[in-house]
């Protein structure tokens, strides 16, 4: 999630420092390390009654009312809870920790899309010892796939972000529009017409968000990245279907029809609420997010779905979202495992998260509790905003992966595509070199690229 103060700390989208890949060793320890024989129940009532300090590192404001809720369950482990910072600043410390051999924690947050850069090095305790499939039919497919695969369960969901639409019904009123456009085409003549008849931009398209950007891909159909597990990944960020994204977009972006503001600073949170930009597609966390960004305009926004490709479809993509690991090395695995599945699976807990801390949430049981999409919001004229995007969060396409050197890969972003965007240049030619560079790096890091 993103907003000023909780969402814009829960997810961390913006540039991540270089990140070269190391060969972290594991930090073992006699008598505690992860196992890959299956743990007893007997094993883990005996771990759960026996006095432990886990450490965990996450950057969830107010999280301790939901650790509150584990130690309540288990009085004999204690959970240090550490906040080193935003995904961008953990991740260094977190590998900086693995490698020295000292001084990482027990479980960590972390983002779905560095999930495969921790896999690669060795860093992640595999789940599935430790009962980690059977949460499986807990969660939405897609986002359990963010976690899984054949070869093991490396983190636990814990919130995530399908893509939607938010607009300004008082500014497409302005415009003699009635409702939100269904397919993208609908968006573009909209566009024009809101600019004719408002001065408004109908959005906004950032050039420093790759994540907004691979979001749209998704939605799209397209499937840039996958990764074995091992030293074989597959790029193919110039696409068919990214392509169609990027002409959409350039043609929008030459007829003035959208801005391409840098977006999560200051002149950006003035343009929702001056009504610059008539819409937002963002992910399911920006909803709460708007309401503390742009205050003054509550009552004027309705939330939708994200226009279409091909009219009749129901398709959407997803933009952020995090789990929680088990990190190798751990002293107390069992502990730690059953500390992040409670953390994140538990209906109280996840509950919790959702109507507290505004974590969308992951598991099927709250994503259709009345407790969550029940609630109606005056910022959205009364709308059960939440009720919309737990719809939305079924539509997502299951199968969509990341290479274990994402930080290199959003870096590049910045210095192709989204360079592109900002000085309204040529996508196309900037997606291309995209590719390029990113097919480059994985080759010198010495990955096989399909």
């Amino acid at each position: 999630m993103k907003r000023k103060t909780t969402a814009k700390a829960l997810v961390s989208l913006a540039v991540v420092s270089a990140f070269v890949l190391t060969g972290c060793a594991p930090s073992g320890g006699s008598g505690g390390g992860s196992t890959t024989a299956p743990v007893s129940q007997a094993d883990i009532d005996k771990a759960m009654d026996t006095d432990t300090t886990l450490t965990f590192w996450t950057w969830v404001p107010d999280i301790q009312q939901e650790v509150d809720l584990f130690e309540a369950k288990y009085p004999k482990i204690k959970v240090d809870v550490v906040n080193v910072g935003t995904g961008t600043a953990q991740y260094p410390k977190l590998r900086t920790a693995l490698k020295a051999g000292k001084g990482a924690p027990d479980v960590a947050q972390i983002e779905y899309q560095y999930i495969p850069s921790f896999r690669q090095t060795g860093s992640l305790v595999d789940l599935t010892p430790y009962g980690g499939a059977d949460l499986e039919s807990k969660y939405v497919p897609w986002v359990w796939n963010q976690v899984a695969d054949d070869t093991g369960v490396w983190s636990v969901p814990q919130d995530s972000g399908p893509l939607g639409n938010l607009y300004r019904s008082d500014i497409y009123a302005q415009a003699g529009l009635t409702e939100a456009p269904e397919t993208w085409a609908d968006f573009a003549s909209d566009a024009q017409t809101i600019k004719d008849k408002t001065g408004s931009y109908i959005s906004n398209l950032p050039g420093n968000d790759p994540g907004q950007v691979v979001g749209l891909f998704w939605q799209a159909g397209a499937k840039p990245f996958s990764y074995d597990g091992d030293k074989t990944v597959g790029i193919d960020l110039d696409s068919t279907e990214t392509q169609k994204v990027v002409t959409f977009w350039q043609d929008l972006i030459d007829k003035d029809l959208v801005s391409t503001d840098a977006d999560f600073n200051d002149a950006w949170y003035q343009g929702f609420s001056s009504g610059k930009y008539a819409s937002w597609q963002t992910a399911a966390w920006g909803p709460v997010f708007l309401q503390g960004t742009a205050a003054n305009t509550s009552g004027k926004w309705t939330a939708a779905k994200i226009p279409q490709w091909k009219a009749g479809d129901d398709v959407s993509g997803n933009w952020g979202g995090s789990s929680d690991a088990v990190i190798t090395g751990t002293q107390n695995p069992i502990a730690a495992a059953e500390f992040s599945k409670f953390l994140n699976s538990d209906p109280e807990s996840t509950l919790a998260f959702a109507n507290e801390q505004f974590l969308f949430p992951t598991t099927t049981d709250t994503l259709s509790s009345s407790d969550f999409t029940d609630t109606a919001s005056d910022f959205y004229g009364g709308q059960k905003v939440n009720e919309l995007f737990a719809g939305v969060s079924d539509t997502v396409s299951t199968d969509f992966q990341w290479l274990p050197f994402m930080d290199y890969v959003y870096s590049s972003f910045n210095d192709t595509l989204g360079k592109a965007i900002a000085d309204h240049s040529d996508l196309s030619a900037a997606l291309t070199a995209w590719q390029d560079d990113v097919t480059t790096y994985a080759k010198q890091q010495g990955f096989t690229v399909k």
